[in-house]
Formats: structure tokens, C-alpha cells, sequence
């Protein structure tokens, strides 16, 4: 499973890998209980893990960040409904967070999301970008042929001077 594939959906809980996107919604499976179902764009907005940031007393952080930072930290990870501990464990995981900005609920979730990664052995990575010194980035610099559409009548458009006749 990979973490670019994770998203969060607004009115349900947990964590969900998105399996196939339609027009409509996205087909996606918990990550908790495994289920598979479809949901609905229209009712519940998708936020890619990869696309969420964290306030920090300097520049927003990835949440990949946060959650390597927690990853590597030896502290035992507090329950993730009580919000004090919570705030106590981030103060000294990712002292750098800003507690006035960032909320107790979005901490809470994210040692729930935390959990769950790791039971499910989820490598926390965020998607690597081709670098301009790569030769994918060279083919795609390549300047490409625009082609001129041919005008085949030069005559003026006609001025219609009089409304539309309806029959």
C-alpha cells in the first residue's frame, strides 16, 4: 500500500486508499475494517494525506513530516482522546507545532491516523517529483510543432441586421 494512494473523506471516519476515481466520486477501501465501497463527490470531499500541512511557528510542514518525526520519537503514544496528552506528546515530538492554529481535534486525528498506518505497515513517503536533471524532464522540455489551422474562406462574417424568424 502506498501513502500517495491515501486519502481522508469528509463524514466518515478513518483512513481510506483510493482504488478508482470516476467522474462522480471514487471507489476506496478502509483502511480500518477493510471494507470496499463507493463514495459519492457530490457528499463528501477527498483530501490526498500528501496534500495535507501542518502549522508550524515557521513554515507549514507535510503531515508526512509530523509523522515521521512521530515515527522516530520513542515516546509511547498517548490515547488519542485525551487532548492534553496529546498537546504534552506533540510538544515534545514537533515542539515546532503551532498549538494556536493547529487544533486539539486535528491532533487527536492524527494520532489516530498514526495508528492505523502503522498497523497497516504503510511506508510514509511523500511521492518523488522527476528533477530537472533527468532525462524524463529533458524530453518533456523538447519544444513540439504547433500546427496552423488553414482559414479556407476570407470574406467577412455576415451582419445579421434583422431578428431571427421563428416558425
Amino acid at each position: 500500500m502506498e501513502y500517495n494512494k491515501l486519502a481522508s473523506v469528509t463524514g466518515m471516519s478513518g483512513l481510506f486508499e483510493l482504488l478508482s476515481s470516476k467522474a462522480d466520486g471514487a471507489v476506496v477501501r478502509s483502511l480500518e475494517d477493510n471494507t470496499t465501497k463507493f463514495v459519492s463527490s457530490r457528499i463528501h470531499n477527498f483530501s490526498h494525506l500528501e496534500s495535507i500541512e501542518v502549522f508550524t511557528v515557521k513554515d507549514n510542514v507535510n503531515l508526512s513530516e509530523v509523522f515521521l518525526a512521530m515515527k522516530a520519537s520513542t515516546e509511547k503514544l498517548p490515547d488519542a482522546n485525551d487532548a492534553k496528552a496529546v498537546k504534552v506528546y506533540f510538544g515534545k515530538v514537533y515542539p515546532d507545532m503551532d498549538f494556536t492554529r493547529v487544533y486539539a481535534s486535528d491532533t487527536k486525528k492524527m494520532v489516530k491516523w498514526f495508528e492505523v498506518l502503522v498497523k497497516n505497515e504503510v511506508e510514509i513517503k511523500l511521492s518523488e517529483l522527476p528533477q530537472e536533471g533527468t532525462e524524463a524532464a529533458v524530453a518533456k522540455a523538447k519544444p513540439t510543432e504547433q500546427k496552423t489551422a488553414s482559414v479556407k474562406n476570407n470574406a467577412p462574417a455576415k451582419k445579421i441586421n434583422s431578428p431571427r424568424k421563428m416558425a
